[in-house]
């Protein structure tokens, strides 16, 4: 597996959203963190509580007088920003460049530039291509930390990354409680006449089982069911 992209966070400006991009990147699985000069020094106060539980990345994060300094290690460098004029660069989505970094030899990092005004002309010097955003035109303002999540988002892609659930899943239910289910149905639709005529009888009963075998219940979607048709076959009985 390719060395996941290290984030470059060149000259940002408030702690708190420095603690906001540790957390955009910690819940896609990148968690090493650079500050190029950071405004307000570092560590700040300020980044801890707003990287809600990120503690990781802002511990490691490590502090560099320039970008230069901060990438010197690193074989490919992607600058997130617009199209500038005077730059010939190779302009990549997201998307494009984290399949660059999944399949590449080398260490990658990904800039981003102060909130205000991003990445200066002599930073994106040193990126070896552009990564842009397709957004809309008549209003293109991305803060920090969803600049990015977008590129550690796309990143996660090509990771074995976990999709949460919020409840274990249960295993299917067995073919005996399934049994069960659909004859508590037959004996209830019965005296209803569900099954009339009887020449249909047999594909409305494989009709049905069909029907009832085909969501894949678990246990306790067959005991639930099982509840529902018993109180549908109950008296109630009058205050």
């Amino acid at each position: 597996m390719t060395e996941a992209p290290i984030i470059v966070l060149v000259r940002p400006q408030l702690g708190e959203n420095i603690g906001k991009a540790a957390r955009a990147m910690l819940n896609f699985g990148l968690t090493e963190m650079r500050l190029v000069s950071p405004r307000d020094g570092w560590p700040n106060p300020d980044a801890g509580p707003a990287a809600s539980g990120a503690d990781r990345v802002l511990a490691n994060a490590q502090v560099f007088e320039t970008t230069a300094e901060a990438v010197a290690d690193c074989a490919h460098v992607y600058a997130t920003t617009v199209r500038k004029r005077g730059v010939t660069k190779p302009v990549l989505t997201p998307e494009q460049a984290a399949k660059d970094i999944a399949t590449q030899q080398g260490r990658s990092a990904i800039l981003f530039g102060p909130e205000r005004s991003g990445l200066e002309t002599e930073d994106v010097a040193l990126a070896r291509a552009i990564v842009t955003v397709p957004i809309n035109p008549e209003f293109g303002s991305l803060n920090l930390a969803q600049a990015v999540i977008l590129a550690a988002y796309e990143w996660s892609k090509h990771c074995d990354l976990v999709q949460p659930t919020l409840e274990e899943e249960l295993p299917p239910a067995p073919q005996e409680e399934l049994e069960g289910l659909i004859a508590h149905f037959e004996r209830l639709l019965e005296p209803k006449g569900y099954f009339l005529p009887e020449a249909r009888a047999e594909a409305t009963r494989r009709t049905l089982r069909g029907v009832l075998t085909k969501p894949r219940w678990n246990h306790l979607e067959v005991r639930t069911l099982r509840g529902v048709l018993s109180a549908f076959g109950k008296t109630r009985r009058e205050p």
